[in-house]
């Protein structure tokens, strides 16, 4: 199962289990922790008194009450400090903890906040690398549907701040809208101007023998011509479907056995899941999404041509003109196929995710 990063209030996630970012007493707060327990009604905080305290780094579990959840895992992050009082090993334990409750109860989908990143203060850059690091290590060895759900309107503003490089390599190599519709506007009036032809008064005509002899085709010529351009419309037509390249799923499945790699390994880097991937591998003219052909192209290492090649079998082309298109680029470009990574920079600029 894959890792989706989500905007969304995290009470309105319809999953088996939500993650409440709770204090050591568990009794309810302000900022998620408070939106939980108002949502869930007063039965959660009834059973979270049974519970006692929870320790830094650690996570317990109640029913899910008013929520669309069977559970809340509430798990304790650490308050930040400067880094330096061991709060990633303890953010580190309350997502792990968290991760083993879900396994332990059979769910199969789980949303997390971004633990400890509001009143705790731990730096949402910092706090996010965290969960992103846990999630993709729980994730090689389980399945489960994980959503990270982020509510917050700063985090939309976050890409320049936390990608500089990609930022500029956006400013270097965007084509924006303006540009888009000038050079459309440049290509309609050269085309209008290559289509005019050598004018002709047609009042001064007197005869058809005035007539330019390029403006008077034999009616006879086409009779006897049409049977033949027929013929040869055919045979091109049934040459070319002969001549079919390999669709995307024949690239997918060659290139996965030239990296050796299992098709576990290839749909899991991939951020892919299972059902999604049995479709492909089944039917050779399934055509993905662009997002989750180019998520096969990074799971696989592509150097960006092969990328390109393979985008262009699933019926797509990198573009100047797509904000998405020129961080994935960026990231092949630079040799980085972390998937988790460029979903981290491509959330942070409020653009689509690589996935299914």
């Amino acid at each position: 199962m894959p890792l989706l990063l989500v905007r969304n209030d995290i009470t309105k996630m319809e999953c088996d289990a939500i993650v409440n970012a709770a204090n050591n007493g568990l009794r309810g707060g302000g900022g998620v922790d408070g939106a939980i327990h108002r949502a869930a009604g007063i039965g959660l905080l009834a059973e979270c008194i049974t519970l006692g305290k929870c320790e830094t780094g650690k996570a317990k579990v109640t029913k899910g009450y008013k929520l669309p959840c069977k559970y809340v895992i509430h798990a304790v992050g650490p308050i930040w400090k400067d880094g330096e009082h061991g709060e990633e090993e303890l953010l580190r334990s309350a997502y792990n903890e968290s991760l083993a409750i879900a396994l332990e109860k059979e769910c199969e989908s789980i949303a997390f906040p971004l633990i400890s990143a509001g009143a705790y203060g731990y730096p949402k850059d910092k706090a996010m690398k965290v969960a992103l690091n846990c999630f993709s290590e729980f994730l090689l060895e389980h399945d489960m549907l994980i959503y990270l759900v982020i509510f917050d309107k700063e985090s939309t503003t976050l890409g320049e701040k936390l990608f500089p490089n990609i930022a500029k390599y956006i400013d270097d190599n965007y084509i924006g809208i303006k540009q888009v519709m000038a050079e459309k506007h440049r290509r309609e009036e050269f085309e209008d101007y290559s289509n005019l032809s050598i004018p002709f008064n047609f009042g001064e005509a007197k005869s058809d023998m005035e007539m330019p002899r390029m403006m008077m085709p034999c009616a006879s010529c086409f009779e006897e011509a049409e049977p033949q351009a027929a013929l040869e419309t055919d045979l091109s037509l049934e040459y070319l479907v002969s001549m079919v390249d390999e669709g995307f799923s024949e690239m997918l499945l060659r290139k996965i056995d030239e990296k050796g790699m299992t098709d576990a390994e290839c749909y899991k880097k991939a951020n892919i899941d299972r059902k999604l991937f049995s479709k492909i591998r089944n039917n050779p003219g399934y055509h993905p999404k662009k997002k989750t052909a180019l998520a096969f192209a990074v799971a696989l290492e592509l150097p960006f041509k092969e990328a390109e090649e393979m985008l262009l079998k699933a019926g797509y082309s990198f573009t100047k003109s797509s904000k998405f298109d020129i961080i994935v680029e960026y990231h092949i470009k630079n040799g980085i196929y972390d998937i988790l990574k460029i979903n981290e920079a491509l959330f942070s600029f409020d653009e689509d995710l690589l996935g299914p």
